[in-house]
This record gives structure tokens, C-alpha cells and sequence, in this order.
């Protein structure tokens, strides 16, 4: 039963409104050109594949409903397809993969922005995810510990957890700028956090700060020579700069003389760079683990 006056065309219109759309980007010429292999994917110029990217999610939000965006990945598309037993060269397989990707993996929701901004979010939101991932699995498949026979991710989480409250408690009033990098295989674990002074995060509630300290317990677990940096700012001063190193499962204060060349090192090619402005580079100030932490005992 309808209202009165309604037709059929208005109705599913009105009902489009409350459909999802989710688009497959491919974000770089790379992934575009490996899609070219395929006969019935239409485009020959990335440029132009963009151009029309564009149009059509301007075209979706014009419609009024919901529009997330997501990576498509053509060697994940390419495995996708083996184990499912479809035709990688087929509209209907990009279709379900991209409907795969939209249920299990980063997505940016299209609020209209430009592809020079949405972009970068999204490749952004996809390492942040990937990180998250990587993290969780070695986290989640430590095992027990042979001596307590506690859960050895579990543990590394929940130390991971105490060292990040404790860091921000002692840093003080300001807004902290977090960045932990832990090597894992051949990549390199990074995540990133942004804490106001007069509050702590905890990993249950926010979920930058869950990402943060999955990443920071990964490399407890691991034993990774990772290390953490703070920059706090703070009103009317100079920014503060603090960094540690992460070894035995805690976080070891750098000297001031290493906190400076951290930053004023060009990481790539090793030469000196000039000190950033209006920037204080401070040793990293203790942080404790709890008295009966027994991580280093057992683990």
C-alpha cells in the first residue's frame, strides 16, 4: 500500500535514497595499469579513469544516499577471484569484490570532498588498516606464555596499554602528537596519535588510541627495536619534542643530543637537516611500567 499521489517512479527514487553505493578506486597509474590486462575493463588513461570516478560520485551524492570509497588492490582482486572461483575479467566479479571490500576492508565515506583531498585519506585510512591487521594477528596469535600460561598478546597489550597512560600523564597539560614505529618482517609498523593533556584515551574507548597500542604492544611482543616520539604544544611556547627507544619491552628514554638527530637527520639519505623552528628537542623523561608487571619475567 501506497501513500496517495505517489508513483512508482517517485517510490523508487525515495528507495535509492536508502541504498549504499561503495565505488573501487584505483588510486595510482601502477594498480590502473595492471587492470588494463583485463578486455572488458574500459579505460586506457588514468587520467580519464579519474575524471569519470569524479563525475560518478558526484552524480551518487546527488541522489542523497550513502557513498563510501575504497581501494581496489588488483593482486587482492586477482586472489579474490582464485578462490572464489570467478572470472577476473568480468564486470560482476569487480562488483562482488569491490562489495567484499566494502564489508571487510578501509572505505572513506564520499561527503562530496575533491579526489586531490578524498586520496590521500583514503590511502591514508588503508596503511591504518593494514597496520591494524598486521598487528592484531601477531597479537592474537602469540599463544600462551610457557611459564604463567597467560596470554602473551593479551599481556603485551595490556602493558602497551599502562606504559601509554603513564607517558601521557607524565608529558602534562598541552596537545601531544604520538608516533610509534616498530620493524616488522619487511615493513615497518607506524601509528600515529593525537592526545589532548587535560584527558587519556584508553584503547577500549577510542579507537586511534586501540591502533596506537596494538602497534606499541606488537613491538613488546616482538622484541622490535621500534621507538616513540612526543611533540607536545602547549599556548604561548615552543613546541616540546621527547623520544624513546623501545627495548626490553619498555620505553628508554633517548638523550637530548638523540632526540635532536632523529629529527635533524634526513632518514633516507643520512644527511643533516636544519632544526625546525620555534622546536625544543628534549631527552625523554622515565617511564615506568607498573611495580608488579612481570612482562619481562615471564615473557
Amino acid at each position: 500500500m501506497t501513500r496517495t499521489g505517489t508513483t512508482p517512479a517517485n517510490l523508487r527514487r525515495a528507495l535509492r535514497r536508502e541504498v549504499p553505493s561503495t565505488v573501487g578506486l584505483l588510486a595510482d597509474e601502477h594498480d590502473f595499469t595492471a587492470m588494463r590486462r583485463y578486455r572488458t575493463f574500459a579505460f586506457d588513461d588514468h587520467t580519464t579513469y579519474l575524471r569519470q570516478v569524479e563525475a560518478l560520485l558526484r552524480t551518487l551524492a546527488t541522489q542523497g544516499g550513502h557513498t563510501t570509497v575504497t581501494l581496489f588492490d588488483p593482486e587482492e582482486y586477482a586472489a579474490y577471484c582464485a578462490e572464489t572461483a570467478l572470472d577476473p575479467d568480468h564486470p560482476t566479479s569487480r562488483s562482488r569484490f569491490t562489495a567484499h571490500l566494502a564489508a571487510t576492508g578501509a572505505r572513506v565515506t564520499y561527503t562530496g570532498q575533491p579526489l586531490s583531498t578524498l586520496l590521500p585519506e583514503l590511502v591514508d585510512t588503508a596503511v591504518r588498516h593494514a597496520t591494524w591487521e598486521y598487528a592484531t594477528t601477531v597479537l592474537a596469535t602469540a599463544g600462551d606464555c610457557a611459564t604463567c600460561g597467560k596470554d602473551i598478546g593479551r599481556a603485551a597489550f595490556e602493558r602497551a596499554s599502562r606504559l601509554l597512560a603513564r607517558l601521557l600523564d607524565a608529558a602534562g597539560p598541552g596537545t601531544h602528537h604520538l608516533v610509534c614505529s616498530v620493524p616488522a618482517a619487511d615493513d615497518q609498523l607506524l601509528a600515529v596519535l593525537h592526545a589532548d593533556g587535560t584527558t587519556t584515551p584508553t584503547a577500549v574507548e577510542d579507537g586511534a588510541a586501540a591502533e596506537f597500542t596494538a602497534v606499541l604492544a606488537a613491538g613488546i611482543l616482538l622484541g622490535a627495536p621500534g621507538g616513540l616520539v612526543l611533540r607536545t604544544t602547549t599556548p604561548g611556547a615552543r613546541d616540546r619534542l621527547h623520544g624513546w627507544r623501545l627495548t626490553g619491552g619498555t620505553l628508554t628514554p633517548l638523550t637530548e643530543a638523540e632526540v635532536f638527530a632523529a629529527y635533524c637527520t634526513d632518514a633516507r639519505t643520512g644527511e643533516p637537516l636544519s632544526p625546525e623552528p620555534g622546536v625544543d628537542h628534549r631527552a625523554g623523561f622515565p617511564v615506568t611500567p607498573d611495580p608488579d608487571d612481570d612482562w619481562t619475567t615471564h615473557h
